[in-house]
């Protein structure tokens, strides 16, 4: 028998109150929506099973996933723009900010392989993690961008480190072999040195929207 519209509105309230509240078990968030749908009481087969209530959890998490991977320019920017408030070693970073800093390695990097988008997108959002947690920014930026950037982006992001001790000569061999067999050594390489040059005062470089607009037009070459 097809399920009644309200068995189905129960179900997908009660998904809404999971992701909502993740502690909430699927009984009580059914008892819950149901409540709040039909305060007089349900026939019991208007409510739904706790396979239909994860059949609409799942639904509404692919719908999620697509609105912030079709947004995620957005979220680049709220996540870049705190950056021009922090601050770095001078002795090191003598540029100043962490997002000028920022945009010098995105530039150096389109100049060298304007045609890696992923490559490109780590380039530009490696230190938001520092307006986030600067004890551990690299943590605090993954999992900030967690669901907004491939995998092979995440990856540049979470070996920059190791690629620039490995370019420092402070990397341990297990760790070296590790980077070496990556398919994407060399590019990570050429991240790190990008990033060791991204530190000149008064360099010129392309405002954050412009750096977006960038990359954006890579979703536009695909349509």
């Amino acid at each position: 028998m097809k399920p009644s519209k309200l068995r189905r509105q129960i179900a997908w309230v009660a998904a809404t109150l999971i992701r909502e509240r993740p502690e909430l078990r699927n009984s009580d968030a059914r008892k819950l929506a149901a409540e709040r749908l039909s305060p007089g009481g349900i026939r019991p087969q208007d409510l739904p099973s706790d396979e239909e209530v994860v059949i609409q959890l799942q639904s509404q998490q692919v719908a999620a996933h697509k609105r912030d991977w079709d947004q995620r320019y957005v979220h680049y920017a709220d996540l870049l723009r705190p950056l021009a408030e922090v601050w770095q070693n001078p002795e090191r970073h003598p540029e100043g900010d962490a997002l000028y800093h920022s945009l010098q390695v995105f530039e150096l990097a389109c100049q060298t392989v304007a045609y890696d988008e992923e490559l490109l997108t780590a380039a530009l959002l490696h230190d938001v993690g520092k307006a986030l947690d600067r004890r551990d920014p690299v943590t605090a930026g993954l999992a900030a961008l967690e669901g907004l950037v491939t995998l092979r982006t995440a990856w540049f992001i979470e070996n920059l480190p190791a690629a620039q001790g490995l370019a420092a000569g402070d990397l341990g061999v297990r760790a070296r072999r590790r980077l070496e067999a990556s398919a994407d050594f060399d590019e990570l390489v050429l991240l790190a040195e990008c990033d060791r040059r991204g530190r000149e005062r008064g360099a010129q470089v392309r405002d954050l929207e412009d750096a977006l607009h960038h990359l954006q037009k890579f979703d536009h070459q695909l349509d």
